[in-house]
C-alpha cells in the first residue's frame, strides 16, 4: 500500500507562487506514474498534469501551461508542483495521485489565491 502526504498549500495574493509536495511512502521510481489534481468549491476535480517519467515532459491542462511545473526527487520519493503567476481560478484542493497495479491519493492541501 503506497501513502501519499501533500504539503505546502495556502494563502497567496494573486500573481504569487508556491510549490507543493507529494511525499510517498515507499520508491517513487517504481510507480508507473503520478498526477495533480484539484478540485475548486462546487466543482468537480480536474486533473492539472501527469508525470510518468523523467524523461517525458510532463502534460499539462491548458490552463496552467506555462505556470506550472511538475518534478520528480528520486531521492526525497517527493513529486513537486511548482505554481507561479496563481490565479483566484486556481483555488482549491489540490491531489497527489499515484499508480502502479492500484491507484492511490494523497489527502489533499488547500490553495488559496486571492486577488
Amino acid at each position: 500500500q503506497v501513502h501519499l502526504v501533500e504539503s505546502g498549500g495556502g494563502l497567496v495574493q494573486a500573481g504569487g507562487s508556491l510549490t507543493l509536495s507529494c511525499a510517498v511512502s515507499e520508491s517513487i521510481a517504481k510507480l508507473n506514474g503520478m498526477a495533480w489534481h484539484r478540485q475548486a468549491p462546487g466543482k468537480q476535480r480536474e486533473l492539472v498534469g501527469v508525470f510518468t517519467s523523467p524523461t517525458i515532459s510532463p502534460d499539462y491542462v491548458d490552463s496552467v501551461k506555462g505556470r506550472f511545473t511538475i518534478s520528480r526527487d528520486d531521492e526525497k520519493n517527493t513529486l513537486y508542483l511548482q505554481m507561479k503567476d496563481l490565479k483566484p481560478e486556481d483555488t482549491g484542493i489540490y491531489y497527489c495521485q499515484a499508480w502502479d497495479r492500484q491507484n492511490y491519493w494523497g489527502q489533499g492541501t488547500q490553495v488559496t489565491v486571492s486577488s
